[in-house]
């Protein structure tokens, strides 16, 4: 469907200009220069040639073949060219012009407009409000911007034209290929779940990367990028993750950011790669592209300065990753062939004064080494041999080894013959040592999300499907849950004192009294929840403090409830809540009072098969300190576990919760179970409602 934007046959240009100053003379002049071989058709009624090709008065005089349209007129007039291309038997067109959505209420609707013309001719377009399309081995170029990158694996797509423009400049300066190369701008047709899966499906491209500000449909973006992450790397950089960023995205592209913590979970249960920066998502990209895999997480590092070393061994483990235990014949055999005050421990030094023939030595060992999984090669500055005497050696030997190297040959003036070979070897370059550690963490989380068997998460089916309805529909959490098979505490409401003394004699002691208001979300913050209670004076005294606050709060208390109160155990938080783009996300960490201070808390997209179950719990402190801590026992992990599945498959059945926590959840010691002490939730509204 989308071949015709990197493989057309013949390209119509309307809104060609003879200007050099104008875009229409920019996107001609690239088709040309840049070797496209099929048919160019400038339209424009004023002239008669544009750079030695013939000119159309309209879209209707253009011979066959043609099959691709870039359009470069004003705004109002784009949707009357759109149906011209319609009765010409073009389908598909790139829309470069601007004014429409990211311009306000005027540009929305006619936007719309040109929507509807579009789906009434059958045609399918990018844009409008974008630069264009790349395609490096057709090649085509359909751009206006100056310059195009080589050949290479690297695919691009980007929400943002300036990004695509920066980084066809920085692509041609760096000698990093590309493959393909797309600017979608406002996304009103073709979108980056469509781009993402003709980027997949493109022999050429090897790693699939993105600009995103904003998904279009949140479902069909996490399976379209899961698929592809399993036979490529997929490597995304968000836009918009702080609140200032989300509110520019929303006036840049009208595209909506959503939440930050949703679109972490959504890439991470889909594979796909979330970078910090521009400059870390196309490291990481080389190194995808360009190496194996890592097979674990020891590094060695191989060095000609101590400095470098240093930096580069805390930045690797910053990021988890750990220093190679180097065997025994390794380091004697290292020992034997480097200088004397050579470091063969890791990191391995060769010293100042050693040349390219040293490094290949040490190299070589160290890759040839059971315990090394990647190697750092770093080469501080130096006059006596040429750096690209060095990017040969390094070439040469990763050449015939499995593993991935990593190189950072520092400077910038001495090393652009170095930086050339070793991108023809396909060994990535860093500048400085601190970024490798990114670098080969990417790879090592991509070889581990491949490693991770894609189970299908267990259905419950325990439960009574008419009385779980009748619970939601009376926003009965509690029996909602408890027909999930998450267990409460013993518990009973009081609507005086006498009754709550009665129940707390029928509870058994120690209580805790909670009080019941429908105005109160967070009973603690008015003062409302009295723990350990040990007898009737105990319940009669925290019966008339809470009533008391209540009153000074201005809240309605309509009573307290009693419950068995748990000792010897942990306080996690546990929900579900729905977000707008994907669904229902299952939340998991430190709960209690410390919930909101510590922020310990981490999301997964619903629903939970075991294994993603256990990652959630193992991404937090909380999940450590199940595991035991201290003078803590471990705990029931194994029911923690059990009710994250089931929540997620609540949250995924039941579209109309909102939001649904239990806080704290009380684990006790390993085999004892685990219990909601407090439940709290909210309907979903109906514009809101997602999944």
């Amino acid at each position: 469907m989308l071949s015709p934007f990197f493989k057309p046959q013949g390209v119509a240009v309307i809104g060609a200009s003879r200007n050099p100053h104008k875009l229409g003379y920019g996107v001609v002049r690239n088709l040309k220069e840049y070797r496209y071989q099929g048919g160019i058709y400038p339209i424009n009624k004023s002239a008669s040639e544009i750079l030695d090709l013939p000119c159309y008065s309209s879209v209707d005089e253009v011979p066959d073949p043609v099959d691709l349209a870039i359009i470069i007129v004003p705004a109002p007039v784009v949707p009357k060219i759109i149906k011209q291309c319609g009765q010409r038997g073009i389908k598909h067109a790139i829309v470069i012009s601007g004014g429409f959505s990211e311009t306000g209420e005027e540009g929305q609707k006619l936007e719309k407009e040109l929507k509807r013309v579009a789906d009434k001719w059958d045609i399918n377009f990018i844009g409008p409000n974008c630069i264009g399309t790349i395609d490096t081995h057709t090649p085509v170029n359909t751009t206006f911007v100056t310059g195009m990158p080589e050949s290479g694996e690297i695919g691009f797509c980007s929400q943002s034209g300036a990004m695509v423009a920066s980084v066809i400049d920085w692509a041609r300066g760096a000698g990093v290929g590309f493959s393909r190369i797309v600017s979608l701008g406002n996304q009103v047709d073709i979108n980056e779940t469509q781009m993402i899966r003709a980027l997949h499906e493109d022999d050429q491209t090897r790693v699939i990367t993105a600009y995103i500000e904003g998904v279009s449909d949140g479902k069909a973006f996490m399976e379209v990028a899961q698929r592809a992450a399993k036979d490529k790397p997929v490597v995304a950089l968000k836009g918009g993750r702080g609140e200032g960023g989300a509110r520019a995205v929303a006036s840049h592209t009208g595209a909506l950011a959503g939440s930050t913590e949703a679109y972490e979970a959504a890439f991470d249960r889909a594979g796909v790669q979330q970078a910090s920066t521009m400059e870390e998502m196309f490291d990481w990209a080389r190194a995808l592209a360009w190496q194996p895999l890592p097979k674990g997480k020891n590094v060695a590092v191989l060095t000609n300065a101590g400095g470098p070393a240093i930096l580069a061994v805390d930045a690797l483990e910053n990021v988890g990753l750990e220093l190679a235990e180097l065997t025994t014949e390794t380091k004697n055999y290292l020992e034997s062939r480097l200088p004397k005050a050579a470091s063969v421990s890791n990191p391995v030094d060769v010293l100042a004064g050693s040349g390219p023939g040293t490094y290949a030595v040490a190299l070589d060992a160290l890759l040839t080494d059971e315990t090394v999984d990647s190697v750092v090669v770093i080469q501080a500055p130096q006059d006596w041999f040429l750096p690209a005497s060095l990017a040969e050696v390094v070439g040469e030997v990763a050449g015939v080894h499995d593993k991935p190297v990593i190189t950072s040959i520092m400077g910038k003036a001495s090393v652009e013959e170095a930086l050339t070979i070793l991108h023809k070897r396909k060994i990535p370059n860093v500048a400085f040592p601190e970024r490798v550690a990114s670098v080969l963490a990417a790879m090592v989380k991509r070889k581990e999300w491949l490693d991770i068997p894609q189970q299908t998460p267990e259905r419950f089916t325990d439960f009574d499907e008419d009385e779980v309805q009748k619970d939601v529909s009376k926003n009965d959490w509690k029996s909602l849950l408890q027909e999930y098979g998450i267990a409460f505490p013993p518990e009973k409401n009081a609507r005086n004192e006498k009754e709550a003394i009665k129940a707390a004699e029928s509870i058994g002691y120690p209580v805790v009294l909670k009080l019941m208001s429908e105005s109160v979300s967070h009973k603690t913050e008015v003062n409302g929840v009295k723990l350990g209670l040990r007898n009737s004076d105990d319940v009669q005294s925290a019966w008339k403090e809470i009533r008391q606050s209540a009153k000074s709060a201005d809240v309605d208390m309509e009573g307290v409830q009693v419950q068995k109160m748990l000792t010897g155990g942990q306080e996690v938080i546990m929900g579900v809540r729905r977000d707008t783009q994907f669904g229902p996300m299952v939340l998991f960490g430190t709960g209690g009072t410390d919930v909101e201070l510590l922020q310990d808390v981490e999301s997964a997209i619903a629903p939970l098969n075991r294994l993603q179950a256990e990652k959630l719990i193992d991404a937090t402190r909380a999940g450590i300190k199940l595991k035991g801590w201290r003078n803590q026992p471990p705990a029931d992990r194994e029911t923690v576990i059990k009710y994250l599945m089931r929540l997620s498959q609540l949250g995924e059945e039941m579209p109309n919760i909102d939001e649904l926590e239990m806080n704290p959840l009380y684990v006790l010691p390993e085999g004892q179970g685990a219990y909601a002490v407090d439940v709290r939730g909210t309907m979903v509204e109906d514009e809101k409602r997602a999944g």
